[in-house]
């Protein structure tokens, strides 16, 4: 009975070693969890605006991206032709889990909404009021009306004819 209990411990001992360095290759790393990730909403009025995150990601609103959750506030930038640029503030809260609920990470606001004021036209440019050119002072009495005299010939007699 001792032998059989001595070739047993042996055999044990022998896939003992074999396991054993089969899991010498085993790595540390497969008990970290993933870092967590928070899917954020963006939305925009009007829709169709480039959405970017400062943490990288982005999309063409309306749309969902998932970014890894960072350690502060990150921030979301709207962008759309003929429209003023618009930024908001995201805050990322987390919330510690216990023994029945696990940890969460979620945004404030969700969804990160974004309403885009219309650009302002530029003002038309105004050309410059030039002013008139004066008349050479030659060409003035031509261009004054002349004195209306009443027809050679006429039956009415100047009234102005002895005051010259």
């Amino acid at each position: 009975m001792r032998r059989v209990i001595a070739v047993a411990l042996a055999g044990a001992s022998l896939l003992g070693a074999a396991s054993l360095g089969g899991c010498s290759s085993m790595s540390w790393d497969m008990f970290k969890s993933a870092p967590p990730t928070v899917q954020v909403r963006l939305e925009s009025n009007p829709p169709g605006a480039d959405a970017t995150t400062s943490l990288g990601p982005g999309c063409k609103t309306p749309c969902s991206v998932s970014v890894p959750a960072p350690e502060a506030p990150f921030t979301v930038a709207f962008a759309l032709p003929k429209y003023q640029p618009a930024s908001v503030p995201v805050n990322v809260i987390r919330s510690p889990g216990d023994f029945t609920t696990p940890a969460s990470v979620t945004s404030d606001p969700n969804p990160v909404f974004a309403e885009l004021q219309p650009a302002t036209p530029p003002k038309p440019v105004r050309k410059p009021h030039r002013p008139k050119k004066p008349k050479s002072a030659a060409a003035a009495p031509a261009a004054a009306p002349a004195e209306a005299a009443p027809p050679a010939g006429s039956p009415f007699p100047d009234p102005n004819a002895g005051r010259r």
